[in-house]
């Protein structure tokens, strides 16, 4: 049995155990078209909160877990004990190597705004429009949506632009949409320029502030040979109405053997027989080769495309690029009763965004947040950042936290991610959501980036009258992430990556060819991946990396690669995407 003892921090109640860990899967809900959150339970230790308050309280400690992962690191003779480099990644490393075993590690280098290559925001026109000459109420006692969402549409209209927010307290009762180009918000800071959201009715699985193209495709073409991994073009029998520069997805049909292959039939059901965007890239060149066209591509493939699958390319129409919000806080934390009654309500979404981008946001105690009792002080009604159907974005310098809601049905996600490519998460804060970094809902998020985040407090609660919370991890939720990074990250609830069986619609095996570089903090890190994942460099970290676990272990054999547990402080370079770009990018 596990011994549990409820603590009282600022008005929110929680959850801490003393017991060894156990892996209980949680109770799956049917919801429309979202996968439902897992509960993860995890011992802690009971942290005496008698004067501490939600603001200031630490992250609680995680107890030993039990591994043998240590006997698969023995360092070899040549490795010192001070800094030392990867075997998979030496000084004269180039994006196609491949050790005998068969090991290598992506490039991850093209992650984030134009592919990590120029400073955020540069090619936005200069026009501005300050939301106050539009009579926004700076002091937050007057809605002022229709100022704000005005001067967006001004912008919008004269063909881009930013958008000022001067300092100040917003209040804003309706929602806020960019659904054009070259349109940015931005505030005087996010200690300064806060924005505060009042609307409950109608937000469910709904953002309150959403930069969001209209995306449609209206052309598909058949890959004629297989598209290979780490190759940067695919090639098909006929190219006549492509062009050089079109957005396109590459992706195949979730066929039976494509799931059988994965040893997932059975549990991944949700996708079946659909086709699925796995890569989101752009055409740079198209070349005539012997039975049809090469299609160059701005980013390499991340996994095989086969035939088999029915892979294609389609082209994609309704992106918005070159749009970014910035020096702001944002809030939509309301009365706690409301915060449990819609599910999924996102603070800020951007979805069907190319270049795109959001730097220095915060979220904040909203002034209708309970004052005191559970949710004393609350940032958000259940989720904060979401990216969609996306790619070539960066977050960077932002924290998301506190939670109300953060109960089944795929609430408390702070940062989530679905569907989409080379998104570079950059120096962020996720503090008391449930997960509060998370790949969520459906196939074909590839060649992301998390970079210097820094999750804790991740805890869970089982309903709006207990919400008793047991630590939660940042993880991959949901079917198959593929060929992602995490790079000198430090997790002190917990980081995952496994086989979650049939939770959240089935979820099954969640990750493959993923790398956690450096990791540190005082959680676990468990990577259990499909075919091989890797984990080199970690400090402080619980490892948890033998597949025959049971359940959350099945199908993941074998052990991933292992390298440097307990060493990543030596670890050279301590950012593999930093060296990454800076190769890809040098004179």
């Amino acid at each position: 049995m596990r011994n549990a003892a409820l603590i009282l921090v600022g008005g929110w109640v929680m959850a801490c155990t003393s017991a060894s860990p156990a892996a209980a899967p949680d109770a799956t809900v049917d919801v429309p078209p979202m996968g439902v959150d897992d509960v993860r339970a995890t011992a802690v230790d009971v942290v005496d909160a008698s004067s501490a308050d939600l603001a200031t309280i630490d992250a609680p400690a995680v107890d030993a877990i039990t591994t043998d992962a240590g006997a698969l690191d023995a360092p070899p003779a040549d490795v010192p004990v001070g800094p030392w480099r990867s075997r998979l990644y030496p000084t004269a490393w180039r994006p196609a190597d491949t050790s005998a075993e068969g090991h290598f590690l992506h490039d991850f280098s093209y992650a984030g705004y134009h592919n990590g290559v120029g400073p955020l925001g540069a090619r936005v026109p200069s026009m501005q429009v300050d939301v106050t000459t539009r009579g926004a109420d700076a002091t937050g006692a007057h809605d002022a949506t229709a100022a704000v969402q005005g001067a967006i549409d001004a912008v919008s209209h004269a063909g881009g632009g930013v958008v000022l927010i001067p300092a100040g307290l917003y209040r804003i009762d309706g929602v806020l949409r960019v659904t054009a180009s070259n349109v940015v918000l931005r505030g005087a800071g996010s200690t300064q320029t806060r924005l505060y959201f009042t609307r409950t009715t109608g937000m469910a699985y709904d953002s309150h502030l959403a930069l969001r193209g209209a995306l449609t495709s209206d052309l598909e073409v058949a890959l004629s040979v297989e598209g290979v991994p780490r190759e940067d073009s695919v090639v098909v029998a006929d190219a006549r109405t492509l062009a050089v520069g079109d957005d396109i997805q590459i992706g195949w049909t979730i066929t039976p053997e494509f799931i059988a292959e994965h040893g997932m039939t059975g549990v991944w059901t949700a996708f079946n027989d659909h086709w699925e965007p796995f890569f989101h890239r752009h055409v740079v060149a198209l070349e005539p080769v012997t039975g049809g066209v090469r299609v160059r591509l701005d980013v390499p493939l991340r996994y095989p495309a086969k035939l088999r699958d029915h892979a294609s390319i389609r082209r994609v129409r309704g992106m918005i690029r070159e749009v970014g919000v910035e020096a702001l806080a944002l809030s939509n934390a309301v009365a706690w009763h409301d915060a449990w009654a819609f599910n999924q309500v996102h603070v800020l979404e951007l979805s069907g965004v190319a270049d795109g981008w959001v730097r220095d946001v915060a979220t904040f105690s909203s002034p209708l947040a309970p004052t005191g009792g559970n949710g004393a002080g609350a940032h958000l009604q259940s989720s904060g950042a979401m990216v969609l159907l996306s790619k070539r974005v960066t977050f960077a310098d932002s924290r998301m936290e506190l939670a109300e809601n953060r109960g089944d049905n795929g609430n408390g996600y702070l940062w989530e991610l679905r569907q989409s490519s080379e998104v570079l998460w950059r120096d962020l804060v996720g503090r008391a959501g449930r997960h509060n970094f998370i790949q969520n809902w459906g196939f074909g998020v590839t060649g992301c980036v998390w970079l210097r985040v820094h999750s804790s407090e991740g805890q869970q609660a089982l309903s709006e009258t207990l919400p008793i919370g047991l630590i939660t991890y940042s993880e991959f939720h949901h079917s198959l992430a593929t060929a992602n990074l995490i790079d000198d990250s430090t997790f002190d609830d917990g980081v995952s990556t496994v086989n979650r069986g049939s939770e959240s619609t089935g979820a099954g095996i969640t990750g493959t060819q993923s790398v956690f570089w450096n990791t540190q903090g005082r959680g676990v890190l468990r990577s259990f991946q499909f075919g091989v994942g890797y984990v080199i460099g970690t400090r402080g970290v619980t490892l948890e990396v033998d597949p025959i676990e049971p359940f959350v272990g099945d199908g993941t054999a074998p052990v991933d690669y292992l390298e440097g547990a307990n060493r990543g402080a030596g670890l050279d370079p301590p950012s593999l995407y930093d060296d990454q770009l800076r190769r890809r990018t040098m004179p």
